[in-house]
């Protein structure tokens, strides 16, 4: 599949079958999210694959701040995936300072770009997702496990969707792009 097509193609699922993704699946999945560009090759982002469907209902129910939205998505897949940064070293120089005014904002951003390549290559091998950003850091790393090295930034649920998406509606390159002559 190439590119631009997967970025045009690729959309947030919320409803999955109850087909699991194999570990083989997940595994060519983050060979190739591993390539997403960070701060200093830091490389940071780390993958956790939740496969126990006790623990994914125990996410959804402990860790999902109270948003039934969230919930009834976390209780479809069959995976998911906790994405976590290692603490302490986007932005940051040797000496512990920070690199730029934007502290350790960079982590979050490398995540996001972590999630992006993960998700567009989910995609590419049949594997719909849908990244969440509402739950609880804490209570989701306690209940995997987590040790305090590193942070979760992101959940992605996967699987097979359940029925084809809909295309939304994009707004025009006009309103994205500014040129300054």
């Amino acid at each position: 599949m190439e590119y631009l097509e997967a970025m045009k193609g690729r959309r947030s699922i919320r409803k999955f079958t109850e087909q699991k993704v194999s570990r083989e699946t997940l595994e060519k999945i983050v060979e190739a999210a591993r390539f997403a560009p960070t701060w200093k090759n830091s490389q940071t982002a780390r993958y956790v694959a939740v496969e126990d469907r006790a623990l994914i209902d125990r996410i959804a129910d402990e860790g999902t701040m109270g948003r039934e939205h969230n919930r009834g998505i976390i209780r479809s897949c069959q995976t998911l995936i906790v994405l976590t940064s290692v603490k302490g070293i986007c932005g940051y120089e040797p000496d512990g300072s920070f690199s730029t005014n934007k502290g350790n904002e960079w982590q979050m951003f490398d995540a996001g770009i972590a999630a992006e390549a993960f998700t567009t290559t989910a995609y590419s091998f049949g594997v719909a997702s849908v990244i969440m950003g509402i739950f609880s850091d804490e209570k989701v790393g306690e209940l995997i496990g987590l040790d305090d090295s590193r942070v979760v930034s992101a959940l992605i649920a996967i699987g097979y969707a359940d029925q084809p998406p809909r295309e939304p509606v994009r707004k025009d390159v006009s309103e994205y792009l500014t040129f300054i002559p």
